[in-house]
């Protein structure tokens, strides 16, 4: 079964910036397919801090001029939720009048991978995103204030990679969880763990948010957490039948029928999503490393050789 695939009229609706609660703004990109992530901007009475960044040079330099429609402030603090680059290019807009915040995991991932990605989608006019990584690292949780508003900076991983981390501003009851909830797109969990992930969404649950910035897709209320969790319990059980007959994990997607998940995009990351599953039904490590470029092959296979759908 393959995935949506872009025809040559396939369009995106422009960026919004929508306040979500007083003073602080969600800036989506819709479909939330392949690097059309979400960002975010908290205003005080002094400075503003940034959540997440886009992964295209005129994609940051929209989100920094949506930014500066909302507020004149300094930009003190831009927090990465995770080290992919369509959340991370644009760090380059703040930087260097911004410290940028993340775990310590997230700066060697982005030391690490640098531009790799772009090999991956020659459909996408990156343009110049100087490779920018944060300044200010953490282990496992770490506070900032925006004034007398807490944010709690929380370390997940490994979930949707191994650097995951969220935003939670308890007095607003309100979360921004980057990649660990996709609304409407398929969860994508080559980097990190299965296993992980439904821990880390247990820990999110019992938090009590109300409203929801996930990584990709529509501004969601706590309900969007068990969408996820549907679909990676749903993986695991395909998952464990197909690990236990021995099937390969591209034959295996290509016989499933998806049901309530048909719908969502990038479907084509059930490949790599069952890798993550052998791998750890095989007793390795959560997050190890598996080879990314047989993983897009393999996706590629799966949508029968035609490339993956991004329009960024």
């Amino acid at each position: 079964m393959s995935t949506q695939l872009p025809g040559p009229h396939d369009e995106v609706p422009p960026p919004t910036i929508e306040e979500v609660s007083p003073g602080i703004y969600a800036y989506i990109q819709l479909d939330g397919s392949w690097f059309l992530n979400n960002a975010g901007c908290i205003v005080g009475s002094r400075s503003a801090t940034v959540i997440d960044t886009t992964g295209t040079e005129r994609r940051a330099r929209a989100f920094h001029a949506a930014v500066r429609e909302v507020t004149q402030l300094p930009v003190s603090a831009l927090i990465n939720t995770h080290s992919h680059g369509d959340h991370t290019h644009g760090n380059f807009m703040f930087a260097p009048a911004s410290a940028i915040i993340a775990s310590e995991r997230c700066r060697q991932e982005i030391l690490a991978a640098g531009h790799a990605v772009y090999a991956l989608f020659p459909m996408v006019d990156f343009g110049e995103c100087p490779l920018t990584p944060p300044t200010v690292t953490f282990e496992d949780r770490l506070t900032v204030y925006v004034d007398d508003l807490r944010v709690e900076l929380l370390y997940m991983g490994p979930a949707h990679t191994t650097s995951d981390i969220v935003a939670w501003i308890p007095e607003r009851k309100l979360l921004f969880t980057g990649d660990l909830v996709f609304n409407g797109g398929t969860p994508f969990a080559l980097g990190g763990s299965v296993g992980g992930w439904l821990e880390a969404l247990d820990r999110l649950e019992a938090l009590g948010a109300e409203t929801i910035v996930p990584g990709h897709g529509p501004v969601a209320g706590p309900e969007v957490l068990g969408q996820v969790r549907r679909y990676l319990e749903w993986l695991l059980a395909v998952g464990r039948e197909g690990f236990a007959r021995g099937v390969p994990p591209l034959e295996l997607a290509q016989g499933l029928e998806f049901g309530e998940f048909a719908e969502w995009h990038d479907r084509e990351r059930i490949v790599p999503n069952l890798h993550r599953v052998y791998s750890e039904l095989r007793g390795e490590p959560r997050g190890t490393p598996l080879d990314y470029r047989q993983m897009f092959a393999e996706m590629l296979a799966f949508n029968g050789g035609r490339p993956l759908r991004c329009l960024a």
